[in-house]
């Protein structure tokens, strides 16, 4: 089978019909250029060029050749150049995954960021709640993941990206909508709607236990596993929430948000996931451009 650089060699010579500019043009001399047109011939088969001591002329097999030669060509080069801008994070495929609330503020900034500085990267989105993030990593099937609480393992990298406080959110015909000032123990009796263990771990171990830190019991009166459904519900008017402070990017027209101090270490946290041994430059080059993001962002 013929190489490469074998043709080169010849589409050189096709175009310039003449191997002493061919040989310039490939900064060789004309024995070794003539020697792998001899070699390309003989392993095609076919002769290629009518050679006589004034001209060289390309045979009807090698016009024919010729055509292919030059697309071959164009195609190696592409694939070299594809290589190289793979390798670089330029272009390829990158799949994460996010818990719901984060495409309130925190993913579009992702996915901008991507755009912006790697357009021809193909970004697959996925919606899991953190623990099912947690396996598809450890399976291989994203490559980041958007959730709620680090991997704590080894072999796995996880980064704070967002640190931001709860909120109340309460219907907006409820006394707390209005009250000066809202604490933990207004919240004592109350109808609540609290995130559910199985699909929010970390939110329901941080809220429940602040509640039994402060000796204060709600009534809770649902179990959910994403902040928009707790907020449609609390503009049904069936209780009040605690919601990560981006959730007040969603507008339901009866829930009014109110601070509230919780205490220290009672925050959101939004963190970025990825498995140490990933070798997708795409992905790599997204992590460098989130934080990037991140660090603009504030």
């Amino acid at each position: 089978m013929f190489e490469l650089a074998q043709l080169r060699c010849f589409a050189t010579v096709a175009t310039e019909l003449n191997f002493r500019r061919a040989a310039e043009r490939l900064n060789m001399t004309q024995p070794p250029l003539s020697r792998q047109i001899q070699l390309l011939e003989h392993a095609l088969g076919v002769a290629l060029f009518i050679r006589s001591t004034r001209s060289v002329v390309l045979t009807a097999a090698g016009r024919a050749f010729f055509i292919e030669a030059q697309h071959l060509l164009e195609r190696a080069e592409q694939a070299a150049v594809a290589a190289k801008r793979f390798a670089e994070g330029d272009i390829g495929s990158v799949s994460i995954s996010f818990v719901g609330s984060a495409v309130y503020e925190f993913l579009p900034k992702v996915l901008a960021e991507a755009r912006l500085n790697q357009p021809q990267v193909k970004i697959a989105l996925s919606e899991m709640n953190t623990a099912q993030q947690h396996e598809a990593l450890r399976a291989r099937r994203i490559d980041l993941g958007i959730v709620r609480a680090p991997l704590l393992q080894p072999g796995y990298q996880s980064e704070c990206l967002v640190r931001e406080p709860f909120v109340l959110a309460v219907p907006s015909g409820h006394p707390l909508a209005t009250d000066a000032q809202v604490g933990v123990q207004d919240l004592a009796g109350v109808p609540f709607l609290m995130y559910s263990h199985s699909a929010y771990p970390p939110f329901n171990e941080l809220l429940t236990g602040l509640f039994r830190s402060a000796g204060v019991a709600p009534e809770y009166v649902q179990w959910l596993g994403s902040s928009l459904t707790i907020l449609a519900l609390v503009n049904a008017g069936m209780g009040l929430a605690l919601v990560p402070r981006c959730a007040t990017n969603v507008v339901f027209r009866g829930v009014t948000f109110r601070d509230i101090d919780l205490g220290e270490g009672i925050q959101s946290e939004l963190h970025l996931v990825w498995r140490s041994d990933n070798d997708n430059p795409a992905c790599l080059m997204l992590i460098d451009g989130i934080r990037a993001a991140m660090a603009a962002y504030g």
